[in-house]
């Protein structure tokens, strides 16, 4: 069943406008009868049915609130350094898929991409669109935001998570999986800042900042990831962990 997101549910009936009315009308070409599932900013969704549809305002009658969570227990941030062409539009994608609350485009000193000014603001406001496009495809009860271009520290003094994890490809001491184990004990894994390098990996600099805000190195396995592959690992890692991938 198709989920769009509306700002509020504030009534039994309500109007889809805009970009999802032409979607709904056009290229899904649903017919008054059909049913679709809303879901507010505040994470509240609901079961409705279309009563009305044209090409610009498609007219829903809400039927039942829906109990269902699909937001996983752990709050995940992605601080990701910006990584060539299509790759970020990848890694955004899949992350909203797989239930990353929020992805950081952070500007790394090993990365290629340079961003700033009205050229990032662009580029954010794309992948905005394309989280969108992910959150409904897979069912999220909120739109991940796809927060502004940051330094490294503009992105550690912003995100104060209970839990920060910085993947560093030279780390031969802890695990991905101890350091969960770890936060687990200590009551720490509610929310997590997961910080990957770009394609060039992560300078000895930005390591150390990472360790002085409180982040913890791990390695992600005796294998080498691409910039596009080593967030999702680690990703589908902590949601495995916490149980989040099915009992």
């Amino acid at each position: 069943m198709h989920r769009f997101f509306v700002p509020q549910l504030y009534n039994e009936t309500m109007t889809i406008e805009g970009v999802d009315a032409r979607h709904i009308s056009k290229v899904l070409r649903m017919q008054p009868g059909a049913q679709l599932q809303l879901v507010s900013d505040d994470g509240v969704s609901a079961l409705a049915e279309i009563t009305a549809i044209d090409s610009e305002c498609v007219t829903v009658h809400c039927l039942e609130k829906l109990a269902e969570s699909h937001e996983p227990a752990v709050r995940l941030i992605l601080a990701q350094g910006l990584a060539k062409g299509e790759k970020m539009e990848f890694i955004i994608q899949k992350a909203v898929e797989m239930g990353a609350y929020s992805v950081v485009p952070v500007a790394m000193e090993h990365s290629v991409v340079r961003l700033d000014g009205a050229k990032a603001a662009k580029k954010v406001e794309r992948w905005q669109k394309i989280a969108e496009s992910a959150a409904k495809q897979s069912k999220r009860d909120i739109i991940p935001e796809v927060q502004p271009v940051q330094t490294m520290a503009q992105m550690l003094a912003a995100n104060d998570c209970a839990t920060k994890i910085i993947a560093y490809e030279c780390e031969d001491k802890k695990s991905l999986k101890a350091a969960l184990k770890e936060a687990q004990v200590k009551g720490a894994l509610t929310d997590v800042l997961l910080i990957i390098g770009p394609e060039g990996g992560i300078s000895e600099a930005e390591l150390d900042a990472a360790r002085a805000a409180g982040a913890v190195p791990v390695s992600l396995g005796r294998r080498i990831l691409r910039a596009e592959t080593a967030g999702l690992v680690a990703i589908s890692a902590i949601f495995y962990e916490t149980g989040d991938l099915g009992d």
